[in-house]
């Protein structure tokens, strides 16, 4: 019997062996290909690609015309939380799975979150500078607001922004949230529509999918409806913010500042506009990173794709899927 095929589309930042042995000793054959994230690139797989049955992407680019050449694959695996690198509606065509990590790195994302939210709040950088520079507190310019008399809002409410608001909501005045797919009021957090987030926010803090309908949703429009002095914290995907309007609204004072774990494009060119800026504090899309959370990001996609090579169905957080036969027999 034909030993099922699994490739892993691109290597990352993340290690892929320990995902490969775990397929491996269960009976799989895997591959790793260099698939580009970035659109325009050749997209060149591994001799023997079209065998394969399952993916499990980084950063890759899935589209229509890359599964156009892979017609056995029945399931997709992501490495994070997100899915934005793969064309939904290709894979829904063809009845594909997609799974994604949604409880990997909750605790550990929640807290950049939090930690950045300080760090803006208490004007580190600035004080870091002053240090630098040979100063001390006479030079220190930036006067921060006190956290007890601040709104946090929380556009998305989903684990780890509810996570965040537990972890933040004791040092702040009110916690406010917007998600159109959460009715119920958790951890005390008052829930209110759009509008009214982005109006009465001291820091509003991004816990967003990127899709179509949530593309550059902080635009100017948003910058111009947010308090004066406001703050933004991004650390979901950084094509959910308009950068010109970023840059426009520090400009102009609108915005305080703003402190992002994420950036269109990554890693960014040595002259992005916002790497050097020095009223944005930028990580290097780290929020995720922990000893505990690696392990669940290098095995888990591998133990979803066993799931359903086994089973023929998935039981992890399936964006999208289809019932098949199984591929492989049952664990020992």
């Amino acid at each position: 019997m034909t030993r099922p095929l699994v490739i892993f589309t691109d290597e990352t930042d993340l290690d892929p062996a320990p995902g490969r042995a775990l397929l491996e000793a269960a009976g799989c054959e895997t591959l790793l290909a260099e698939l580009p994230s970035r659109a325009g690139e050749p997209q060149e797989l591994p001799a023997g690609a079209e065998r394969a049955v399952a993916l499990v992407v980084g950063y890759a680019r899935i589209d229509e015309a890359l599964l156009e050449r892979l017609p056995n694959v029945g399931f997709i695996a992501t490495m994070s939380a997100g899915f934005d690198m793969i064309d939904r509606a290709a894979a829904e065509a063809r009845g594909i799975w997609i799974v994604n990590l949604t409880d990997a790195a909750t605790e550990e994302v929640a807290a950049h979150a939090l930690t950045l939210m300080l760090a803006l709040e208490r004007d580190l950088r600035g004080s870091v500078a002053v240090t630098a520079a040979g100063g001390w507190t006479d030079d220190v310019t930036a006067v921060p607001r006190r956290l007890s008399g601040l709104t946090l809002g929380l556009f998305g409410f989903g684990r780890i922004a509810q996570r965040l608001a537990q972890v933040a909501g004791p040092s702040i005045a009110r916690v406010i949230a917007h998600d159109p797919f959460v009715s119920a009021p958790v951890h005390g957090v008052e829930l209110v529509d759009r509008d009214t987030l982005i109006a009465e926010s001291d820091v509003l803090s991004l816990h967003l999918p990127l899709t179509a309908d949530t593309h550059g949703a902080i635009d100017a429009a948003a910058f111009a409806a947010m308090r004066p002095g406001a703050s933004l914290v991004n650390v979901s995907r950084g094509e959910l913010v308009d950068p010109a309007a970023l840059t426009a609204a520090l400009d102009s004072g609108q915005l305080r500042g703003a402190a992002v774990d994420v950036l269109h494009g990554e890693p960014p060119a040595a002259d992005h506009p916002l790497r050097n800026d020095p009223r944005v504090i930028v990580t290097p899309h780290v929020a995720f990173l922990s000893d505990g959370s690696l392990e669940h990001y290098t095995l888990d996609p591998a133990r979803n794709v066993l799931d359903w090579l086994r089973t023929g169905t998935a039981s992890r957080a399936a964006v999208l899927g289809r019932d098949s036969e199984p591929l492989l027999k049952s664990a020992e």
